[in-house]
């Protein structure tokens, strides 16, 4: 899908992908400078986020099948293949590691990412929700229809009403950061805002995929799940040793 403005073909997705990527640069900037954390080494992370974020996008099909001879080659996943959120993510937080790594910075940062991905994710889906195959067909009140000519969407040619599985995203995103901005001055441990945001949208991620139209490969899951289950367990460790040193305290006190 793209727009036409004047004799330009704008693309849709594209556009809401980079308005979410600048949210997000202007966010990490607000909150570096309100934390007095900006300098010369976050905006190294930053730029190691984005250039690792984009590698990750493109060559997420990369393992697209288990069967490797199936996968695309290196040209055609960085030319054609699928633009991964998750291959994003992690492909950005390698990339912070690296940026961190070349200049010898051994500070976190990842709470200043935190709300910045948040937010900026929630932008991004808007375009997924413009171009893409909402989900999976439901008969409930708030299904929608999308256009017929919906890339990978046998539902579409049907008039179907699907779960809109995007829009469930750009609220829970949302949501995320309005906790994450109330955490902050609660949760005051380095890293440890983002260790929660990862554990919570690993866990949404998981669930909402069962109303998303991806391919399921084995057991009823799809790939991003059989990702997420793995994610989900390191994260689950790493809770619980926060859990375990007291980093969570103000928060499990509130909730008593």
């Amino acid at each position: 899908m793209t727009w036409r403005v004047g004799w330009l073909d704008i693309p849709v997705h594209g556009v809401f992908v980079g308005l979410g990527v600048l949210v997000a640069s202007v966010v990490f900037v607000l909150e570096a400078r309100r934390r007095g954390a900006l300098g010369e080494e976050s905006l190294v992370a930053v730029t190691g986020a984005l250039v690792g974020g984009a590698l990750g996008m493109r060559l997420s099909g990369l393992v697209e099948h288990l069967d490797p001879r199936l996968n695309p080659s290196l040209a055609e996943a960085w030319a054609f293949g699928s633009r991964s959120i998750l291959g994003g993510l992690l492909g950005a937080y390698v990339g912070v590691l690296v940026a961190k790594r070349i200049i010898g910075y051994r500070g976190k940062t990842g709470d200043l990412f935190a709300p910045a991905v948040a937010l900026g994710m929630a932008v991004g889906r808007i375009g997924c929700l413009l171009t893409e195959a909402p989900g999976r067909p439901t008969s409930l009140p708030w299904g929608i229809h999308a256009p017929a000519s919906t890339p990978e969407c046998p539902g579409c040619l049907t008039g179907q009403a699907m779960h809109p599985s995007f829009v469930y995203e750009i609220i829970f995103q949302l949501a995320a950061f309005g906790v994450l901005l109330w955490l902050r001055s609660r949760i005051t441990h380095p890293g440890e805002l983002f260790v929660l945001y990862v554990a919570a949208y690993a866990v949404f991620r998981f669930l909402v995929e069962f109303t998303r139209a991806n391919e399921t490969v084995w057991l009823n899951l799809t790939r991003p799940q059989w990702f997420l289950l793995v994610s989900m367990v390191v994260v689950g460790f790493r809770l619980h040793r926060g859990y375990r040193h007291g980093y969570y305290e103000a928060l499990v006190e509130r909730q008593r």
